[in-house]
């Protein structure tokens, strides 16, 4: 993927920025997007599989085994799933570390203009899935992440292993289970041959309200 862009609003929403930024300023983290624009490779990779409803709260995501309401909810209606990974590589994450050692304040707008780039990059990707589902009667759901909601974190590995991700876009989770390299991002979308209304996405999905990047 190639050509992609940080939209400098969401840069500056994930800043915390309120208002018109001072001129120079906006120049400043305009300059340091671009950067991060030029250091990523962004790569993604999707598997779709059967989706089956076992009782209660309890879901099989082709060989994924999940328990989540918040999930379960989420994919009601639905016959299959597409797992689904992205990362920027690891180029951004040398960017930050390099400037987390001398100029903190470039390291906070490569940090925001990161997570405003992978955020474009899957929503870019869901576009790409949603329009060669319908050529075939599919109809795809909003990406749902482990970690709304009840959606368990321990599912990173079993998901990313789903996905064969460390070797096809080179994304693995650490024993912490955070994502490497950072700005990457792992879902599940939900498919259905029916289309029933379903816009919760992004921070509409996510129950922690209290979140300071929240929409």
């Amino acid at each position: 993927m190639t050509g992609i862009h940080a939209p400098f609003g969401q840069v500056c929403r994930y800043l915390g920025c309120r208002g018109e930024l001072d001129p120079a300023l906006a120049e400043r983290v305009r300059a340091l997007t671009v950067q991060v624009e030029e250091a990523a490779q962004p790569r993604t990779v999707s598997r779709v599989f059967p989706l089956t409803f076992l009782g209660g709260d309890k879901l099989a995501l082709g060989p994924l085994a999940v328990e989540s309401a918040a999930l379960g909810k989420n994919l009601a209606g639905c016959q299959e799933v597409v797992l689904f990974a992205a990362t920027l590589g690891v180029g951004v994450d040398r960017l930050i570390a390099r400037a987390n050692a001398g100029r903190v304040s470039d390291a906070a707008v490569y940090q925001a203009a990161g997570a405003a780039l992978i955020e474009e990059v899957c929503d870019l990707a869901w576009e790409d899935l949603r329009r060669a589902g319908e050529a075939e009667g599919w109809h795809l759901r909003p990406r749902f992440s482990p970690g709304y909601g009840d959606f368990p974190l321990a599912c990173q590995g079993a998901l990313l292993s789903a996905l064969r991700a460390p070797e096809t876009i080179g994304l693995t989770a650490s024993d912490a289970l955070l994502l490497l390299p950072s700005k990457s991002v792992t879902a599940v979308m939900g498919r259905s041959r029916l289309a029933l209304p379903c816009h919760r996405t992004g921070c509409e999905a996510c129950g922690k309200t209290d979140c300071a990047f929240r929409r």
